[in-house]
């Protein structure tokens, strides 16, 4: 994310890249299960493991011959401090921010070791079913990150980012409701594209906090989005399966939805920087309108000059 926010400083070709990028992962979980199924199946239980070797080292080894580790405006940005962990974490709109992807990160990390429990138990599925169960999930984070970066950005990122969330809390509610495995689908394909759209709007956003508000420092705000990550994937299992034993996963997923859906209000605060970005675009173009009107007056002058 640091590299991409680093070569990509258009904001529109920006969010567009980075919810390629964030697709990459949910890619990465759908073509898995099939993946390491089939190669433990037929060519043992090292196969799938030795094969993901193998394409980890020939992604190193085309990052190292294709990839531009050194970003457009290196000799600048290397002769500024950035800023720190302490300052960022102080930016009250970066933890709001950061916030979000964590709460919304929350509601898979809770279900994944909690739903396979509950479904043996209530709607008892086939072994292979279970394996499927999360399937939706990836589909509908692949589609909310590939194609809602730049529907976020010209819409306006808060707000694309609150509706996500109120998807997130509906399908986090109406996912106990289900009575068969079929009846699960539109859930989770509803939690999978509430978080993928909730990272395509705010991943980006986090970008242009630092461009706007703190000296050019990618790398440390994107650790602060990834630390919420894996918070939640660190805490979530824990706590998920304390709290089903008292309150029951019904109970536990309304929870979440009900958590979500009170934090969304919350993001209303990040419309402030997107004002804050829009006068800054409208500046440029005054700027560069000017620039221009400048060269033609000077041109004039110029012309008349030699007449």
């Amino acid at each position: 994310m640091c590299l991409v926010a680093e070569h990509y400083q258009d904001e529109s070709q920006r969010s567009r890249i980075m919810g390629i990028v964030l697709g990459a992962v949910a890619l990465g979980v759908l073509l898995g299960y099939p993946y390491g199924g089939f190669a433990y199946d037929f060519l043992g239980k090292m196969a799938p493991f030795l094969g993901i070797s193998l394409f980890a080292i020939l992604n190193i080894a085309f990052q190292l011959v294709f990839l531009n580790m050194q970003p457009p405006n290196y000799e600048v940005q290397s002769t500024s401090e950035g800023s720190s962990w302490k300052e960022l974490m102080s930016d009250q709109l970066v933890m709001l921010t950061a916030g979000a992807i964590w709460l919304s990160s929350s509601a898979m990390a809770i279900l994944e070791p909690c739903l396979p429990l509950w479904l043996m138990s209530h709607i008892k599925p086939q072994k292979w079913e279970l394996g499927t169960v999360f399937i939706p999930d990836s589909i509908g984070y692949l589609v909310g990150t590939n194609c809602f970066g730049g529907i976020a950005y010209r819409y306006g990122r808060w707000r694309v980012a609150i509706a996500a969330l109120i998807l997130l809390a509906i399908s986090a509610c109406t996912l106990p409701m289900a009575k068969s495995m079929k009846g699960l689908i539109i859930p989770h394909v509803g939690l999978g594209l509430g978080i993928g759209v909730v990272d395509a709007a705010l991943v980006p956003l986090l970008a242009t906090l630092v461009d706007t508000k703190h000296r050019a420092d990618y790398a440390t705000v994107y650790a602060i989005q990834q630390t919420s990550v894996s918070l939640a994937y660190a805490f979530g299992p824990m706590f998920g399966g304390e709290l089903v034993r008292v309150m029951g996963f019904p109970w536990l997923m309304v929870s979440i939805g009900i958590v979500n859906l009170l934090y969304s209000p919350l993001l209303v605060f990040l419309s402030n920087m997107e004002k804050q970005e829009v006068q800054a675009v409208m500046d440029t173009h005054k700027v560069s309108y000017k620039a221009t009107e400048s060269r033609k007056y000077n041109r004039f002058v110029a012309s008349d000059e030699s007449d």
